[in-house]
């Protein structure tokens, strides 16, 4: 096998584009409303690989979930600014700032519906139960509103015709990422063929957060039961709960990693299937276009040879190999 083909990549989908994450690089493709493809490429080495303690085992898995949190923010922020750039060319200044102002309040909107949806209402009718003291009964049925509430969610937003094209893009994402790690000489009609479920992607790791947090909170709440005498404020318990997730972050990350590396194992396969489950709706297949895109990036985050004629780099992209 190529050294190439070791490489681990991945990314994300963004607006109108891919984000891709390779060894050195952190590359966004964006194709505009005029069909000119426009590359991002940052340089990006992870903490993991500079500091040897948060390349530990457990660390390094909430290390990383925090820097693609950050670089998924970066990247969705800046595909938004080019579609509002392609929406709206003659804005002012001041409209720019509101454009701003307007993104500002779209995350904080999304945080505290992703708040009251899979933190406070799962517990909430926990407790409305009456099942509270009994901590592994109470987090399976916790855990198992946690999952529903998600699903359905990421259901009823697939319907929406920009969330449906960010997840054909998603998929564009996971056919190029096989590709490459099938031949990294790869071509655009290579990339059909293969699957839009891929077993390391972020839909999976968000799968076995739930799946890890429902065995953790139960094992921590049965020692902070004994010790309150059976009886937990629901706000003491979303507390804890919350100061918890470094450390599920970081064993989910290395059950995905293991997951990764040994996907034809019978008991991984079977342990995957509830995250490739969920891809059915968070990935959709791509087109053609799309999945230009797509090898755009990741052949940008690789260092890799890109045909120029429909692309432009940005200033910041540095030398082209």
């Amino acid at each position: 096998m190529n050294d190439k083909q070791k490489i681990a990549v991945g990314g994300q989908a963004v607006i109108e584009g891919v984000m891709m994450r390779g060894p050195k690089y952190i590359a966004t493709a964006i194709r505009r409303k005029n069909g000119l493809i426009i590359i991002k490429k940052d340089e990006f080495v992870s903490l993991t690989k500079k500091k040897k303690f948060f390349g530990i085992p457990i660390i390094r898995g909430f290390i990383s979930l925090v820097e693609m949190m950050i670089i998924g923010f970066k990247t969705l922020n800046f595909s938004a600014e080019i579609a509002i750039e392609d929406e709206e060319k003659n804005s002012k200044k001041s409209e720019k700032k509101d454009g701003k102002l307007y993104q500002f309040f779209t995350y904080f909107i999304a945080f505290g519906l992703a708040f009251l949806l899979f933190v406070f209402l799962p517990y909430r009718i926990g407790y409305w139960s009456n099942i509270g003291e009994k901590s592994l009964i109470f987090n399976l049925f916790v855990g198992g509103i946690r999952i529903i509430f998600f699903v359905l969610y990421i259901l009823i937003i697939s319907f929406m015709k920009d969330v449906r094209r960010l997840f054909q893009f998603h998929g564009a994402e996971h056919k190029t990422v096989f590709a490459y790690e099938e031949n990294p000489n790869f071509v655009l009609k290579d990339t059909k063929k293969f699957s839009t479920f891929h077993p390391r992607c972020g839909t999976s790791f968000i799968m076995i957060v739930m799946v890890i947090a429902i065995l953790i909170f139960s094992i921590f709440d049965t020692t902070l039961a004994s010790l309150l005498g059976n009886k937990i404020p629901l706000l003491h318990r979303i507390f804890f709960h919350l100061l918890l997730l470094p450390v599920i972050s970081g064993i989910s990350y290395e059950i995905l990693k293991f997951s990764g590396k040994n996907i034809n194992h019978w008991f991984v396969k079977i342990f995957s299937s509830p995250g490739l489950a969920l891809q059915r709706i968070t990935t959709k297949e791509p087109d053609e276009n799309q999945l230009e895109v797509a090898i755009y990036a990741l052949k940008a985050a690789m260092e890799m040879q890109i045909d120029l004629p429909n692309v432009e780099f940005l200033e910041n992209y540095g030398s082209q190999k």
